[in-house]
């Protein structure tokens, strides 16, 4: 099983005739997602790059190919505008790729989100989210999977289906941090272990789903074993995660605070990440999840053993 995405997920690409927007359909589309068609106001009507149909509203889109997730790549001064076209029309799933998108353009969205209680928001700023699909042939980048489904901008051919598990087990991902999606992913691969679903939630300070949201839906699902999320400075999200975790969850949670040598009201990288007092510090962070009763990895390499060791299989082979 997986959560919010898989083989049936119809998946349409706003900004599909831009050059990032078309070059990751094309992405999606040979990972074995289900890409329907994407849109582009006033070039409706045609074909992109792949061949895929043009059309020049969401809502066309959804009446023609019933496509139910939009991937966002639309410049950052109309992303917000496209978020909630989207969810006007009745997407259910909205991945927003787009980084840069103004604060006040995001409150301005989370607040008219409200309205849309069946619509889930992944992003800004973000890598997107993926279910893997079985491997079917190749090796490496030379891979070709079926059944999955990739919305975004991560390289599908690190990923494990829970079906090619070696290990037996899966665990779902939920991370802050693009590259550090990545990065669990191989360690988590490399130890026998597959991924029910994995989710890069973004960086910015106003986003949509966050930890506690997809934490929910990970506990729920029969066939994640464990989770790993990765945090980092700045708010208080992972803090409260892991009070929820404490109170809520009954399998394994692994996490890991991206920050920790970073110096008091610089930001990081992403907009979300500075530090604005003593409870946004990775100390801080790192101290809470382990009161909470999480296993933290002290580095980034240590994130697949860590998970690992949680689920009991310390001596998985490489």
């Amino acid at each position: 099983m997986s959560i919010l995405v898989n083989s049936s997920t119809k998946l349409i690409c706003q900004g599909i005739t831009g050059s990032s927007g078309a070059f990751h359909t094309k992405g999606c589309l040979e990972y074995g997602t289900k890409v329907v068609g994407g849109v582009t106001p006033s070039k409706g009507g045609r074909k992109d790059a792949n061949g895929l149909p043009v059309f020049n509203t969401v809502s066309e889109a959804m009446s023609e190919t019933g496509a139910n997730a939009s991937m966002i790549f639309v410049p950052p001064p109309f992303a917000a505008d496209s978020i909630l076209e989207a969810a006007d029309a009745g997407i259910e799933l909205i991945c927003a790729i787009t980084e840069g998108i103004p604060v006040s353009d995001m409150m301005r969205v989370k607040e008219t989100l409200k309205q849309y209680p069946n619509v889930v928001l992944i992003g800004p700023n973000c890598p997107g989210i993926i279910t893997p699909g079985k491997k079917v042939s190749g090796e490496g980048a030379n891979a070709t999977f079926e059944g999955g489904c990739k919305i975004g901008i991560m390289p599908g051919y690190i990923h494990t289906a829970a079906c090619d598990s070696k290990s037996g087990k899966s665990v779902g991902i939920i991370s802050r941090s693009g590259t550090l999606t990545y990065e669990a992913v191989w360690q988590t691969s490399s130890l026998g272990l597959g991924q029910t679903t994995c989710i890069g939630i973004g960086g910015d300070p106003i986003k949509g789903a966050n930890f506690i949201d997809l934490l929910a839906r990970f506990e729920a699902d029969d066939e994640t074993d464990g989770v790993v999320m990765i945090g980092e400075i700045g708010g208080s999200d992972e803090t409260e995660a892991g009070k929820w975790i404490k109170d809520n969850m009954s399998k394994p949670v692994v996490g890991f605070i991206a920050g920790i040598t970073a110096p008091k009201g610089k930001r990081m990288g992403h907009a979300g990440a500075i530090i604005g007092g003593e409870d946004d510090t990775a100390q801080a962070k790192i101290a809470s999840l382990r009161d909470s009763g999480l296993m933290v990895s002290d580095s980034p390499a240590g994130i697949g053993e860590a998970m690992a060791q949680a689920l009991g299989l310390v001596a998985v082979a490489k």
